[in-house]
């Protein structure tokens, strides 16, 4: 029996930089009213005509990640890639990360748990190498979400939150089962799949028919009751990190770096207030990037590693939460 570490972290954002004050010249918004709501400042686009895709950002990524954990992607034995904006209908970014980044032919395992999808992709990882199936496993979590949202006033409560990137990680064997990823902790409720959703195109609602429709058919844009889902979060991200330090027997006062799935500052700083933590035992990086979706948690993650505020022994928790609805958490001692 293993424990998985994590031994690389990479994450890639687009150049675009889109301020508050850019949206407000697409809809009726401004800047103080999406940071009252939201505590975004800005977020990161694709630019049009670039290169940049889900599966693209995730390589590049990868990359990174993998660079950093000192191995090469012939040494990587399983893909598990995260998005709910894939490149294609069909097939799934994860064997597009294969061929781009020239690997073997190693599986690939696609996750669509949307902005818990990270959280899934890392706690199936870890089962494959704590069961010793894998060595080393590539997770990436990508999201472009810039093509696909409304940007009219119609629009704005959700499309003011979200941007597009990616991060990457990887894990490897851990024979100290003190060490790395302690426990995962994964949840659903799918009688509230419709309070945060895109409901088409779908099988049951194709292309033929949206276009064919002599109303018009906002169905492809993403729909989200705010309220509702704010109301659920911070109970279910609550419950699920209280579980892990449960599991682990852990108190909150143990826990040296929370971080939490960048969907709403506010919802973060709920949190924060409810378990009693610091402002440095708490990573935020939704002011500069929005909401990424399954990119967030991994992308932030890689930023607070960046900035030295991850060490050894360090006790770190993930959390997050989203549509589904779907939530999760993460226990690693670093």
């Amino acid at each position: 029996m293993y424990n998985s570490k994590i031994i690389g972290l990479g994450k890639y954002l687009p150049e675009q930089v889109v301020t508050n004050h850019d949206l407000s010249e697409m809809m009726d918004t401004n800047d103080a009213w999406i940071q009252e709501r939201t505590g975004i400042k800005e977020r990161r686009w694709i630019r049009k005509g670039t290169e940049d895709t889900s599966a693209v950002m995730g390589a590049k990524a990868a990359r990174v990640a993998i660079e950093r954990s000192g191995l090469k992607p012939d040494d990587i034995d399983f893909i598990v890639f995260a998005t709910m904006t894939p490149d294609y209908y069909f097939p799934g970014c994860g064997v597009q990360i294969q061929d781009m980044l020239g690997m073997q032919t190693v599986g690939a395992l696609d996750i669509r748990n949307q902005c818990s999808g990270f959280v899934y992709a890392l706690s199936v990882a870890d089962q494959y190498i704590k069961t010793g199936m894998y060595r080393n496993i590539l997770v990436v979590g990508a999201e472009f979400h810039s093509n696909g949202l409304d940007k009219s006033t119609r629009g704005r409560s959700v499309t003011v939150i979200f941007g597009d990137g990616a991060g990457a990680c990887v894990l490897s064997r851990e024979k100290n089962l003190n060490k790395g990823i302690l426990s995962t902790h994964l949840h659903s409720e799918g009688k509230y799949a419709e309070k945060l959703t895109v409901k088409s195109p779908s099988i049951k609602h194709w292309i033929p028919e949206i276009l064919s429709s002599k109303e018009e058919d906002l169905s492809y844009f993403p729909y989200m009751d705010g309220t509702f889902v704010f109301k659920n979060a911070v109970v279910r991200f609550s419950e699920v990190i209280r579980e892990g330090l449960l599991k682990n027997k852990l108190d909150k006062e143990d826990i040296d770096l929370l971080i939490p799935h960048q969907a709403n500052l506010r919802i973060a700083q709920f949190i924060q207030k409810k378990f009693g933590l610091h402002d440095d035992q708490v990573f935020n990086n939704i002011m500069k990037y929005g909401n990424t979706t399954a990119a967030s948690v991994i992308i932030a993650l890689t930023e607070a590693w960046e900035q030295g505020l991850i060490k050894e022994n360090t006790n770190v928790v993930l959390a997050a939460f989203g549509s589904g609805f779907t939530w999760g958490s993460v226990i690693i001692k670093w």
